[in-house]
């Protein structure tokens, strides 16, 4: 996917939330809008639903869909146009309790152009369509191997999947008792040629099921990476697909991470070079105590309200809220960003009671927003590698300065 945008995890966090969620009935609606669709004709047809969902047996499940057709309906007559890149709509009832009733409508504005038409009323909503527009794009196969074994390995974004491993039955050079040196020798020599073989049978089925594959990486701590790459063991059109061939010091699943380092040139446009190349600038500003290297939550918004954030680094598990309070007991009132977690745990400055949370946003979007004006670059930081859980452990946010302050 390269670049992800804080659209693309916001989009994410919502599909993870989507999916978890299942229905007692048949009553969770899906509705996908293309773009340029004509909204009138939309509405019309949520309505025809409407009339169709009055003949549902279950009083409790008639209730329920037609009060999320109405709900989607109310919410449709907001729109004066089909937004630009189409709209997605889930309603229904989410609540885990028989009997009882909480209808939940989100109306998402996706970041790439929708295409499908669809209206669905099941037990869990469709989230497939917007799955497609948050896949990984940016795919790279990694194999490394020796005579013992090899691992099979995608690299998708900045996260790496070990798809295979194979152990081999190649012998050592010792010769068995017995046996003449040139009998074991061709015996071996067999054996390599199948190890070699099997796994780029299994490299090329793995390769024809990636459409977004940008290329092949084989590596290996011995001369049988080259001997793989240089002989008959990928078809032509897969073998055109490698990029190089970088030597490593172990296979397995160390050596498919080891291959992100030495293959750095190979990888110089992929994500995970370009992410650990900026949080190394990072961490080596807070290291040398420069002023130019800020975390933290309070400090980095401070630091980017200023205009003083070059670079503002959000981690992917970044779950803030900008929320209002108010304390029930003395009934100030208070709006301040906050986790998630602890948004219903806030104490009064004034008296110590705990505080109500009367309305809450999505903090990034205010980080967005002022980064946006200040013309701070936002990047969001995975926590596949070990300097992204670094940066998760010191609050998932934090900034490249561009002077001190």
């Amino acid at each position: 996917m390269g670049k992800e945008t804080v659209a693309h995890k916001k989009l994410k966090a919502l599909i993870k939330k989507l999916s978890s969620i299942r229905g007692r009935h048949t009553e969770l609606i899906s509705i996908y809008v293309p773009k340029d669709s004509n909204l009138n004709i939309v509405s019309n047809q949520v309505t025809q639903e409407q009339g169709t969902a009055a003949n549902i047996k279950s009083k409790t499940v008639r209730k329920n869909v037609t009060g999320a057709l109405e709900k989607i309906t109310q919410q449709l007559k907001l729109y004066k146009r089909t937004p630009p890149n189409g709209l997605a709509i889930f309603c229904g009832n989410i609540s885990e309790k028989e009997g009882e009733s909480d209808l939940e409508l989100w109306m998402i504005e996706p970041p790439e152009p929708l295409n499908q038409r669809l209206y669905r009323c099941d037990q869990q909503f469709v989230t497939d369509p917007l799955r497609h527009m948050v896949r990984e794009k940016e795919v790279y196969i990694l194999v490394v191997m020796d005579k013992s074994e090899a691992d099979i390995g995608a690299l998708k974004g900045k996260a790496i999947e070990n798809l295979k491993h194979l152990d081999s039955l190649v012998p050592g050079k010792t010769k068995k008792g017995g046996w003449s040196q040139a009998r074991y020798a061709r015996v071996r020599e067999g054996l390599l040629n199948d190890h070699m073989k099997k796994t780029g049978e299994i490299t090329t089925s793995f390769v024809r099921d990636m459409p977004d594959l940008k290329g092949i990486i084989i590596g290996g701590p011995g001369p049988i990476k080259d001997m793989f790459h240089k002989g008959d063991f990928l078809p032509t059109d897969v073998k055109s697909k490698v990029i190089g061939v970088v030597d490593t010091s172990y296979t397995g699943d160390y050596g498919l991470k080891e291959m992100l380092t030495r293959g750095e040139d190979l990888l110089s446009e992929a994500s995970v070079t370009k992410e650990r190349k900026l949080l190394e600038r990072f961490f080596s500003e807070l290291s040398k105590d420069s002023g130019l290297a800020v975390y933290g939550q309070l400090e980095t918004v401070k630091a980017l309200e200023m205009g003083a954030v070059e670079t503002l680094l959000i981690s992917e598990s970044f779950d803030w809220v900008q929320a209002k309070l108010s304390c029930p007991a003395c009934k100030n009132k208070i709006e301040k960003a906050v986790k998630s977690e602890k948004k219903h745990s806030v104490e009064c400055p004034k008296c110590g009671t705990v505080m109500e949370v009367e309305n809450e946003e999505d903090a990034l979007e205010k980080l967005e927003e002022t980064a946006d004006n200040v013309n701070s670059v936002v990047e969001i930081i995975s926590t596949d590698t070990m300097e992204g859980n670094q940066l998760q452990e010191m609050g998932g946010i934090a900034g490249i300065l561009r002077y001190k302050i």
